[in-house]
């Protein structure tokens, strides 16, 4: 039997494989999915209606998939088959986390030469955990 977090993942496989991916080659900057077509997708029921609205407004899923939730059109619960959800597609990648991811690899290796100086990175740690331990003698 699955777990919820495993039907969930489902889900967001669903939307992204059938309609994210799809919308992206074809270079729409927008795309609607209506919970009624995933749950008939994965052959699941009218009762999992919530599960499907759940998994496709999760953080994770925007995140993973580089959307921004412009709408969601439905009742006023918004757990049902009626449901649709419009997505924004933003690039492939963040443009601030690349910022981010560039700047700490901008660190790779800053301390080598203050650390080969010491004798080496495990030489420092050995002699600071000797005087750590041991009382100073000044």
């Amino acid at each position: 039997m699955k777990t919820r977090g495993d039907q969930a993942e489902l889900i967001r496989q669903e939307a992204r494989t059938r309609y994210i991916d799809p919308a992206r080659r074809r270079g729409e900057t927008t795309v609607q999915i209506r919970a009624m077509e995933v749950l008939k997708d994965l052959n699941l029921g009218g009762d999992r209606a919530p599960a499907v609205c759940s998994a496709l407004k999760t953080r994770k899923f925007l995140e993973d998939n580089h959307l921004l939730l412009e709408n969601r059109e439905g009742p006023a619960k918004m757990q049902s088959t009626t449901v649709r959800f419009t997505y924004r597609l933003l690039g492939e990648k963040p443009e601030a986390g690349r910022k981010q991811a560039d700047a700490l690899l901008g660190l790779w290796g800053i301390g080598k030469e203050v650390y080969a100086g010491l004798g080496g990175g495990e030489a420092f740690i050995r002699k600071e955990r000797e005087r750590f331990y041991k009382p100073d003698e000044d």
